[in-house]
Parts: structure tokens; sequence; C-alpha cells
């Protein structure tokens, strides 16, 4: 006969075996009353949404070795932010950090509200954000449902409902489960399933602490859920990247406007992406050469392929749109993954 999941069956995996991340407070560490840093927790979140751990650990590092609260970052200067963030993606998320970072400081002292309801009220804090902060942070206990929660969730309850139509049942099953006691683990705990146990392809469903709960084991269909509606075919955009040179080395750079994809981030001068040939827009008078091949990136919704131009200028040559920046204050880390693409097939 299958059992009903507890709470406790996990809480007591976890225990045992939590992930060491360097945003966490371990649950033995918070036996020993170490609470967690709210403004960890949220960076963490916000750095986390939509990319995996592996690729957010340096940058989570970087950040906070450079900015160790939130009042230090909400005083950094925007630039920094944006060419620290460059390469993570999502750039909308850089922006929005530096807003609620600031909101913090001048709204609420410094420090971080511990409720669902003003988590929620700041820039770029939505229901799931501000759930895993109240959590994690706070030990609120509030429904935390992310990927790995959803796919937990799934297969507990051997769901075949399609996602995304899928999402409120499974928050509903969720909600049934959060304990009033230890939410802050729990929640981190049912991630921690997903993401070691209860994965996406071949689950250890024989190292389950759910095992005997788990209505998709019982019934050998863990395998094919979470079922997924089909996926749309992503659009092919083209566009042009003019990659400019000054004889003493500077480059032609610019900052994108705050809205659209990468906002606020340096690039080169371009062409708008579309799903056509691209308009020619060079950004400065020059002998242009196109690069043999392209320079391609796919977004969320669509997939870019930039052409890539170059040409060698004079000194005396002043540029329509962008600005020279010294070889020196160059470093192509700052430019957003795309953007050094198109760098490396220049100097490739």
């Amino acid at each position: 006969m299958r059992e009903s999941a507890r709470a406790e069956d996990l809480l007591d995996w976890y225990d045992r075996h939590a992930r060491v991340l360097p945003w966490r407070v371990g649950p033995a560490a918070r036996r020993e009353r170490v609470r967690p840093d709210p403004y960890r927790v949220w960076l963490s979140e916000i750095m986390l949404q939509q990319t995996t751990v592996a690729a957010v650990k340096a940058y989570f590092e970087k950040f906070t070795q450079r900015w160790p609260t939130v009042v230090d970052l909400a005083n950094a200067e925007d630039a920094d932010v944006m060419a620290a963030w460059a390469g993570l993606g999502y750039y909308a998320r850089a922006r929005n950090l530096l807003k609620c970072a600031r909101v913090v400081r001048d709204d609420f002292g410094g420090v971080f509200p511990d409720t669902h309801e003003a988590l929620i009220g700041l820039p770029g804090v939505g229901r799931y954000t501000a759930a895993a902060v109240a959590a994690i942070a706070f030990d609120r206990a509030e429904v935390v449902v992310d990927g790995n929660v959803e796919r937990v969730m799934a297969r507990l309850y051997d769901e075949h409902t399609p996602l995304p139509g899928a999402k409120g049942v499974l928050t509903e099953y969720a909600a049934g489960l959060t304990p009033e006691a230890r939410p802050g683990d729990y929640a981190q705990a049912v991630m921690d399933l997903g993401a070691t146990i209860c994965t996406p392809k071949r689950p250890a469903c024989g190292l389950c602490p759910w095992r005997r709960s788990c209505a998709a084991w019982e019934a050998g269909t863990a395998a094919v859920l979470p079922k997924k509606a089909p996926k749309k075919v992503k659009p092919v955009r083209f566009g042009i990247a003019y990659l400019a040179r000054r004889i003493d080395g500077a480059v032609l750079l610019e900052t994108r406007p705050d809205s659209g994809l990468l906002g606020g981030m340096l690039g080169w001068p371009g062409s708008d992406w579309i799903e056509g040939e691209p308009v020619e827009s060079p950004p400065i008078r020059a002998e242009w050469k196109t690069l043999p091949g392209e320079a391609r990136h796919t977004f969320t919704h669509f997939h870019l392929r930039l052409m890539v131009k170059t040409a060698l200028v004079p000194m005396d040559r002043q540029p329509v749109r962008g600005v020279f920046v010294e070889k020196d204050a160059f470093s192509p880390s700052d430019l957003p993954t795309v953007m050094r693409k198109a760098f490396d097939l220049a100097r490739g």
C-alpha cells in the first residue's frame, strides 16, 4: 500500500544529504541558530532564475566579495554591476537587482522585509522569489515552487496534465505538504531532491525518501513526467555587429538602451535584429570588412545570427553613435555573451 508523503521524511533525508552551496546555511548550522542572510538568499534567487547552480556559483562569489551587503550593492555604479553580470544572461535581472537594492536601502533602512506581502512589492521580486526569500531567510511557511519542485510534485502525485497548464495543481500539491516546522529547510529540501535524486532524466528512485509515497514510481511513469506542452519553433533573427578599432587600439562601444534585450549592457553598435535581411547602419564612416562566418546566439524566444563587420579608423574620425573606449580600459569579459562571440570571431 502506498504511504502518504510526509515532510518529516524529506527533512530527515535533507539533514544527511543537503547540498553545500555558497549562499546556504545548512541544516546543522540552522539548528545552532545561525540565520541566513536575506541579502545572500535574495541575490542567489535572482541569479538562479533560468540559470544553473553551476553557472551561478562564481558570479555569486564575485558579487558578494565586491558588494558584501545590500547597501554596498545599492551604492554601486550601474556600469560596474552590469559589467560584473556580463555572461550570466537575462539582463533585466541585473537592472532590477539594482532597483531592488536601492529600494531596500532607501525605503527599508537597508534591511529586507520579512513577509511575502512586503517582499513581492520589491522591484524584480515575483511570487516565487518572494516565497523563497520569506521561507529560506525568515522561516515563513510559504509554498516555494520552482522547476525542481514541479517535477517532484508531478511524479509524487502522477500528474499527467502538461506544463505550463499544470502549474496551479502542482502548486496545490506543494502547499499540502509544506510544514509549519522548518519551512526554510523544507523548501530547500524539495529543491535538492529534484536537483539530485528526482532528476529530469534517469531519476534515482531507489535513493528517494519519498519513493514509497510516489504514485509515479508505483505506476512506472516517473521517467515521462512532468508532461510538457509542445514547444513553439523559435524564429531566427538577423543583425549586423560593427567592430571598429581606432589606430591607437581604442574600440567603439555603446551602452544599449535600458529597455529590451541586453538592456544597459555594453555592446558593439549594430543594426536592429529582424526576421529578414538586416539594414546597414554603420556607427562611423569607414571601410568595413565583412568577416566570414557568423556570431550565433539563442535567446529565450528566438535564435540570433549576427554578421560581423570590422574596420580600422583614424584618430580624428568621430562616430555617429557609441564612444571609443581606450584599449587599457576595455575588457571583453564586460560584454554579454553574444557580444563576446562577435569579438571572438573578429579576433580569431
